[in-house]
């Protein structure tokens, strides 16, 4: 991303924060409010200068965008880093979420003819810029049913505080992970085609099930039914994480490569004939019908 400079020099200079000094306090504050583990985390000088200068190959670190984000509230990371429009500088989209999941493609470029892609709202190259675009803890804020299937599930158990997990399951949430199975013949098969050595994957998940095991065991015992876990044996096609019923994310498994490196659907049901949550929603469901509880 070179030429113009980016929507971020713009807002910067607006607010008097187009100086690296200034700059660095007013971000070491908004990161301390984000997250207190984040406080001396803010970009060298060196890096503050390729942001202005758009002097960047993709999005910075997936902290740098979660403070950037907060700092100038309505505008998603894409979006910043995308050149400042020449009719001048576009109003923040009130809500987060919402200016996140905006019809973009993973470059924040806006698409023509957007009806053509039904109900999918946002597509990323990969599960990295994903990431780096959608924040999971705004994901599922204010969630009443949170259902997944895929491999390991990282998105939720380790992509999503404990304590967040914990406050949403005690106040009511329901949050449903579908692991594929550490001991079974589909995730060797997928080690073998993501070449990693025997028990990498197969470690990853029986981790991350130990970690969603352990959360249910500290719930109040009328909530621990909130909490539903379950294994299934089959190859992996998708990782679906299912938000009520308004939001689906899409995560394709890839011949020969490794999950991260796969692309991302955002998928919010609209009514529009031919859209592609009901087919994903039907695709979670035949996983959990087949699956075996924990």
């Amino acid at each position: 991303m070179t030429g113009q400079p980016p929507l971020l020099a713009a807002l910067l200079e607006g607010k008097g924060l187009h100086r690296y000094g200034t700059f660095r306090a007013a971000y070491e504050k908004a990161a301390r409010s984000v997250d207190r583990n984040l406080g001396g985390s803010a970009p060298s000088r060196a890096q503050f200068h390729r942001w202005l200068t758009a002097d960047l190959r993709g999005l910075p670190y997936t902290d740098h965008c979660r403070v950037l984000e907060h700092m100038l509230p309505g505008y998603s990371a894409a979006q910043l880093f995308q050149p400042c429009p020449a009719s001048g500088i576009p109003a923040p989209v009130r809500g987060a979420a919402d200016a996140r999941m905006s019809p973009v493609l993973h470059n924040g470029q806006a698409l023509p003819g957007t009806a053509a892609l039904a109900d999918v709202t946002a597509v990323f190259a990969s599960r990295s810029e994903f990431a780096a675009a959608i924040e999971p803890r705004t994901l599922f804020q204010d969630a009443s049913h949170i259902r997944a299937a895929g491999l390991s599930l990282n998105m939720i158990c380790q992509q999503v505080p404990d304590q967040q997990l914990l406050r949403m399951l005690t106040e009511g949430t329901q949050v449903t992970c579908l692991f594929l199975d550490p001991g079974g013949e589909a995730i060797k098969a997928r080690e073998r085609e993501e070449e990693h050595p025997p028990g990498h994957l197969t470690g990853w998940t029986t981790l991350n099930i130990d970690v969603m095991s352990r959360l249910r065991d500290r719930l109040p015992a009328d909530a621990q039914d909130r909490m539903r876990l379950g294994i299934y044996d089959e190859t992996i096609r998708f990782n679906i994480v299912l938000v009520d019923e308004r939001v689906c994310v899409v995560q394709p498994y890839l011949p020969h490569a490794r999950g991260i490196e796969s692309p991302t659907l955002v998928i919010r049901p609209d009514g529009t004939p031919g859209g592609l949550y009901p087919l994903f929603e039907q695709v979670y469901d035949a996983i959990a019908e087949r699956s075996r509880p924990l």
